[in-house]
């Protein structure tokens, strides 16, 4: 189960994501994230992965949507906090090259 928080300061908005993240919880993660995006308009977007527990590949949609929404919108984009089975997964997939990942919460 994924559980997701949000908390917004000084024009940035960190969502965070606790749990798992499959092919089940992937499209919530999006929608929420998007609706969150309206509700606090913010310059900046902070994905906070530090409680994920198990991410698969359906996570790397999610960071990508995600990434793409900000660019659009000219918001900057950081994945922060990801534990090493999810590293592991945007390391092979190359995401570190093309989008900032950050260590810690």
């Amino acid at each position: 189960m994924l559980h997701i928080t949000q908390s917004e300061c000084g024009g940035t908005l960190t969502v965070s994501l606790a749990g798992e993240l499959d092919h089940h919880a992937a499209r919530e993660a999006i929608e929420q994230a998007e609706d969150l995006l309206v509700l606090y308009p913010c310059e900046k977007l902070v994905l906070n992965l530090s409680g994920l527990t198990f991410m698969d590949s359906s996570g790397l949609a999610v960071v990508l949507h995600l990434h793409r929404t900000c660019a659009r919108s000219g918001r900057e984009f950081v994945v922060r906090g990801a534990p090493p089975q999810p590293m592991r997964v945007f390391e092979a997939s190359g995401l570190p090259q093309v989008m900032i990942f950050e260590r810690g919460e």
